[in-house]
């Protein structure tokens, strides 16, 4: 389970405190007690068998004496009871609980209740419980879930939390508690706050994929120790990265495979920050303002002591500060002409609050001066309170943004007026260019993921048949390791040329990559590369790789070498590929070694060794699914249905341009003209776990593969509903093209195990109305009067778990 019923944890109706109590210092007294502070407006129930009133509210004696079953329930007991109680509020109809507190107590005569079984068997025994009613469980062991702007707070946080942008997910109450203090002190809040504790159901992919599309929340801040289910994490982090900027803390510096965290968090967009004082510069950042972070901004300030000490800051950041081009500073001249145009600019010591308006002002029209920083220590001509009431009003003209710090000495009260209009306050300029790095980190992990690769290398599949033949013969024959020709045979079906023998006397102009497979116990197939630089300089290349590979993210890892110019890459990035795709297509690779020698011609590998085995840990990333392309003959032509590549976006360009207005506003409800690479880069690049585009393309006269059709369907995370979308070329329509795809789309989902497939199409798309009934769809009408939806079910509920109806 992923994202099922959270929705009720972030948004309860109703809250039950079961264990609430009026024992000083007792975890039932502190949940109570923050619960109440906290401003709740829906009805709030304590339960405890030992008391009647607490705090002039009715107690309840079980939670099968409450009025009605609460939206969510706060487990404050021992774990003997936690069975039992999820069971009774499963069966009332209650979506979630957080059981809060330390799961491994034991206090008093509290230990020789529980003694017997330990806590996992406790846990188990819950989740057994609620599984049958499909209730989620976070922690045990939480602090607890809060949502501020609801005065949800479902725990016993240290302190009150105020409403804000920014959401915290973390396994540690301490670190959590911490955080919320900090934050606190210094006027920020969060949208959401989640202190996952054991993490024995609902985990850190699950509130990632509800958080990607929270409206409530503009950023995510993520403290992680590990990774419990990579696939789902990835999945989730890339989902939630594409939407809004996701910042990771890891702790674990000294893990051998810290670095492979850092490959994974960048391939999901994430961006890693390395200490707990970055992740909370960007409670800041993120939480306040909406900063549309370009690659430079421009320094405004007074003083030219403060003007060298930002510059110095972002420098030390590997910020840029903006090049203004001429019309920018004669801008300047004429408006301040006391002023030093530059950047930083300088105002003068003598600079009033409004030249900081008419600054901001003057450089509006000018887009290249980047996001605007005030950085500015108090003078008796510019006041804090008064600089800071005219950035407020010129807001409007920093089109990239603006920032503010003012060395710590703006006081609460402009600090919180500042916050109200989304301006970020900092207190030095090392943690402003800091924060502004992450976004710039922030932006460009984002744009990698949005990234076309260049066309995958031309692998016959009847060569990846025979390799697979080749691999499981060994097997079979007992043989679990290759070497020497029959690895360099593997080898040889991906386009890799394998030279016998250990290699011989390097060139000077020779890079020599020691690769390797490593079957993680996190992550699964992970690539390790390490290489030498000249003189034998160590340094060269040392970084892990999660496959698949593309030639996109081939050069992005290359690129990261501090000696990257040793490294040719275009050989290498089509050698790096089809050694991803080897270890795609042949899953009975759990293993392998080889040296790559690089040279500006040729990338040679020497001593290939493969270790096969009959199962190895899946994935984290779902690679392309060969086995779903189909090639066959169709209406006079040769047709390939297979599922969408990165590679097909400009296919896909001209597939949306091929098709009549109307076609379009029937197949996306409105008018479109045309989509840009983004829009073009969400529906050709998906998650393989998750979304199946399945399109349908021939190849022309001259050899250009032309789209003519395509089906879609995005499952939920918990794979219990898919939405489907098909369309045909304009000129395609009425051939049965449409059918084709839709009952290929059924069929895949059916056999990943989806229960329902669900649509809607406008009233007058008549056409497609007929095509889902004579495919078997129920066709019904929707809250739209002018929408009509479609529903299918694919599959029987599973046994012991309760069938919900399609949405």
């Amino acid at each position: 389970m992923t994202v099922r019923n959270l929705d009720v944890l972030f948004r309860p109706k109703s809250i039950a405190v079961v264990g609430a109590s009026s024992r000083p210092r007792s975890i039932g007294a502190m949940v109570w007690s923050q619960l109440l502070k906290s401003g709740f407006g829906g009805p709030l129930w304590p339960v405890n068998p030992k008391h009647e009133i607490l705090d002039d509210r009715p107690v309840f004696f079980g939670v099968r004496d409450l009025p009605e079953a609460p939206s969510v329930a706060v487990l404050c007991t021992p774990p003997p009871t936690w069975p039992e109680i999820v069971e009774r509020l499963g069966e009332r109809g209650t979506k979630a609980v957080v059981i809060v507190g330390q799961a491994g107590e034991r206090h008093g005569e509290a230990a020789t209740r529980w003694r017997i079984l330990d806590r996992d068997d406790w846990t188990a025994r819950t989740l057994a419980a609620a599984r049958p009613h499909l209730l989620r469980v976070v922690g045990p062991g939480s602090l607890g879930v809060m949502t501020p702007s609801l005065g949800a707070c479902l725990g016993a946080p240290s302190c009150g939390i105020k409403a804000g942008g920014v959401a915290w997910v973390s396994g540690s109450n301490a670190l959590t508690n911490g955080v919320l203090g900090w934050a606190g002190a210094r006027g920020l809040g969060f949208s959401r706050v989640v202190a996952l504790g054991d993490e024995a159901d609902v985990d850190t992919g699950d509130i990632l994929d509800f958080l990607a599309s929270d409206p409530s929340t503009r950023a995510i801040l993520l403290a992680v120790e590990s990774v419990r289910a990579s696939r789902k994490f990835m999945s989730a982090a890339r989902a939630a990265a594409r939407n809004k900027p996701v910042l990771a803390l890891r702790t674990g510096h000294d893990d051998p495979f810290d670095a492979l965290y850092s490959a994974a968090f960048r391939r999901a967009g994430l961006v890693r920050v390395d200490s707990l004082d970055d992740l909370l510069d960007e409670i800041e950042t993120l939480g306040v303002g909406r900063v549309a972070a370009s690659d430079v901004a421009t320094v405004i300030t007074s003083d030219r002591g403060v003007a060298a000490l930002a510059a110095d800051a972002f420098c030390s950041a590997g910020d840029g500060l903006a090049q203004w081009p001429a019309a920018a500073r004669d801008a300047l001249a004429a408006a301040l002409p006391r002023a030093q145009a530059g950047n930083p600019l300088l105002l003068g010591d003598d600079a009033s609050p409004a030249d900081f308006g008419v600054a901001l002002e003057a450089l509006a029209p000018h887009r290249e001066t980047g996001t605007a920083f005030v950085v500015h220590a108090p003078t008796h001509s510019a006041p804090v309170a008064e600089v800071a009431r005219a950035l407020i009003a010129q807001q409007r003209h920093a089109y990239r943004g603006l920032l503010a710090c003012f060395f710590g000495c703006a006081d609460a009260a402009t600090r919180d007026e500042l916050h109200g209009h989304g301006i970020p306050v900092h207190t030095t300029p090392q943690r402003l260019a800091r924060g502004f790095a992450r976004l710039v980190d922030y932006r460009q992990a984002r744009e990698l993921l949005m990234q076309t690769p260049d066309g995958l290398p031309a692998v016959i599949p009847d060569e990846i048949d025979a390799a697979q033949c080749d691999v499981r013969a060994a097997l079979k024959s007992g043989i679990a390791e290759l070497e020497g020709e029959r690895a360099a045979r593997v080898l040889a079906r991906f386009n890799i040329v394998v030279k016998p023998g250990p290699p011989g006397p390097r060139s000077h102009d020779a890079v020599e990559i020691q690769v390797r497979l490593l079957n993680h116990r996190v992550f699964g197939p992970v690539f390790e590369f390490r290489a030498e630089g000249a003189l034998g300089l160590p340094d060269a290349l040392h970084e892990f790789a999660l496959p698949p590979l593309n030639p996109v993210l081939s050069r992005d890892l290359l690129t990261r070498s501090p000696r990257a110019r040793e490294l040719p890459t275009d050989t290498l990035l089509a050698a790096l590929t089809a050694l991803s795709r080897l270890v795609c297509d042949v899953e009975q690779i759990v293993a392998l070694r080889l040296t790559m020698r690089v040279t500006r011609d040729a990338v040679v590998v020497h001593e290939p060794h493969l270790t096969l085995g009959a199962h190895r840990k899946p994935l984290a990333i779902v690679p392309y699914p060969r086995c779903l392309e189909e090639t066959l003959d169709w209406r006079g032509m040769r047709l390939t249905v297979r599922p969408i590549r990165p590679e097909d976006e400009a296919a896909h360009s001209a597939f949306v341009a091929a098709n009549t207005a109307e076609d379009l506003r029937l197949r996306f409800f409105g008018a479109v003209r045309s989509f840009d690479h983004s829009q073009l880069a969400r529906m050709t690049q998906i998650d393989y776990d998750r979304e199946m585009a399945l399109i349908a393309c021939r190849t022309d006269s001259s050899g250009v593969t032309e789209t003519l059709g395509v089906v879609r369907a995005i499952a939920d995370p918990d794979n219990e509903t898919a939405e489907f979308a098909v369309a045909a070329r304009s000129d395609m329509k009425g051939r049965g093209l449409g059918s084709l795809l839709l009952s290929r789309i059924i069929d895949y989902c059916r056999d990943r195990g989806t229960r329902w497939l669900v649509g809607e199409a406008l009233r007058e798309n008549t056409g497609m109305i007929e095509l889902a009934r004579r495919v078997g769809f129920e066709v019904s009408l929707t809250e739209d009067p002018g929408v009509v939806g479609f529903r299918m079910r694919l599959c029987e509920t599973k046994p012991g778990v309760v069938s919900e109806p399609a949405p």
